[in-house]
């Protein structure tokens, strides 16, 4: 293997690679400072160069991914901060075993690359994606803040409506072997060669970056954010308030010429289960006066719970109910829960007795002339593959979500982020009406036509923006990539295999 940095003393390696996953994750919001990011990246392959075998270089992925998801996904110790003397205790414990084991995954892709002879740095890109498309499935899936997310505020985040997140962590990783093939073995081909990489990344997804839509005709729907913090937004004092400055909006007058052709609440908006909400409902419709409204709200169903959406059509029926499939675990249920029960441990977010029960899977709500939506709750705009598995193309997306559980600072703009992507991917716009912000209305180049700001109590009356072009990505999925990876994979193993020979 070539050994960059050999004169590296040994203790620095470890502190180093913790500080190149740092930087990585300033190109996570709210930083987004992509170009400084991807010196991050470069440092985290050199810092693999300079490892002597392939149990350091497993050391300097851990580590890397140490730093990088323990800086990137700080949010987490909030939802413990709710309830701070029943669970604040395992706040560091969420944060440390959350990020030292998504590292895992990193730790075992600079285990695989070590092994490539020569050739360590195209297997380490190989290696290294492939953990990245592992992350979003293993063990029900976290891909929150994935490598190809440092893109988003610049032109090239337009390539995941061709080759998806994890074609362009791919590039990305790439990109940045090369450069640091370039600082081990400078030469001005291999230079040229980042440069061309890096311009044809940035061009590219302008050319890509569809022209902005016309708005004026389009129906307007209405984003109801409460702000309720997570710790008042259960206490008996502050539900009728909240629930209170949810109807006062909605019934509020019109921001624009056009009246709502459709009214969102954020999840878990009402304060009592769908079963009992008769006069709740009621109010709510009342308040709509004849427009349709989409409400997040708990629900019992055969001896289960469910976080759900209700549809009320503009008779005050309710039209449709959607029940989230892809759920949050340690949030709304407990893996194991039996053995986490002796410990008086439940799902932080796990406001029924027990936590959650799934729902059957993606489908459309049909919204008469605003076409079909594709329901999303929360955690499941954080999944590209529960987007293009809907059972049929949407008109566009629809997230309701509670980011009072992510806090004031990082969190709540990185789901801000997923969502923009989500809309990029599938060529689709997106409404987003979060509980404290940022609720948003999104098109289909994932650009923000109108938003809420985060800790901002209020309502927003907006145009849907029209969909987009079908794009590869919402047609092919995962697909490609995965097969792409096999391929690189078996012909590296078989030029290994050729020289041994």
């Amino acid at each position: 293997m070539t050994t960059a940095g050999a004169s590296l003393p040994r203790w620095a390696r470890l502190p180093l690679a913790v500080g190149a996953g740092v930087v990585m994750a300033l190109g996570q919001a709210p930083f987004d400072l992509w170009y400084i990011a991807l010196l991050g990246y470069v440092g985290a392959a050199w810092l693999f160069l300079a490892a002597p075998g392939a149990l350091q270089a497993a050391g300097t992925g851990w580590a890397v991914g140490l730093g990088y998801f323990g800086f990137a996904l700080g949010w987490i110790v909030e939802p413990f901060m709710v309830d701070a003397a029943a669970t604040g205790w395992m706040a560091p414990f969420g944060l440390i075993g959350l990020a030292g084991g998504l590292a895992l995954f990193w730790a075992l892709a600079f285990w695989g690359g070590a092994h490539g002879a020569s050739r360590a740095l195209p297997t380490l890109v190989i290696c290294w994606t492939a953990a990245e498309l592992a992350r979003a499935y293993v063990f029900t899936g976290f891909p929150w803040a994935l490598v190809s997310y440092l893109w988003l505020s610049s032109p090239a985040i337009q390539w995941v409506a061709v080759i998806g997140p994890h074609g362009l962590t791919l590039v990305t990783l790439a990109l940045a072997a090369l450069a640091a093939r370039a600082l081990t073995a400078p030469r001005p081909r291999i230079w040229a060669g980042v440069v061309l990489a890096l311009a044809v990344l940035l061009a590219g997804g302008r050319v890509l970056t569809p022209a902005l839509q016309p708005l004026e005709q389009r129906p307007v729907v209405r984003l109801i954010q409460p702000n309720a913090a997570q710790h008042e937004k259960w206490d008996p004092a502050m539900i009728p308030v909240f629930f209170d400055r949810q109807v006062a909006y909605t019934e509020a007058p019109p921001q624009t010429d056009t009246a709502p052709a459709l009214i969102v609440w954020p999840e878990t908006a009402l304060p009592v289960l769908l079963n009992n909400a008769e006069d709740v409902l009621r109010i709510l419709v009342d308040a709509a006066d004849g427009a349709p409204v989409a409400v997040g709200v708990q629900r019992r169903g055969d001896a289960v719970y469910h976080n759900s959406l209700a549809l009320l059509d503009g008779n005050g029926r309710l039209a449709d109910v959607y029940d989230k499939h892809h759920l949050v675990p340690f949030g709304e249920y407990m893996p194991a829960a039996a053995l986490f029960r002796r410990w008086n441990i439940a799902g932080l977010a796990a406001r029924a007795s027990g936590g959650y029960a799934p729902g059957p899977g993606p489908r459309l709500l049909d919204l008469g002339p605003l076409g079909r939506a594709l329901p999303l709750i929360c955690y499941e705009a954080v999944f590209p593959q529960d987007v293009y598995r809907a059972p049929a193309r949407p008109d566009w997306l629809l997230q309701i979500t509670n980011d009072a559980w992510f806090g004031q600072w990082s969190g709540p703009y990185q789901h801000l982020a997923q969502a923009r992507i989500r809309a990029i991917e599938q060529g689709l716009p997106m409404v987003r009406a979060a509980n404290t912000g940022v609720s948003a209305v999104i098109d289909g180049a994932g650009r923000i036509t109108a938003y809420l700001d985060l800790g901002q109590a209020g309502y927003l009356d907006a145009a849907l923006p029209p969909p987009l072009r079908v794009t590869l990505y919402s047609r092919s999925g995962d697909l490609p990539v995965l097969v792409l990876l096999f391929l690189a994979a078996g012909a590296l193993l078989w030029r290994r295999r050729s020289v041994s020979d």
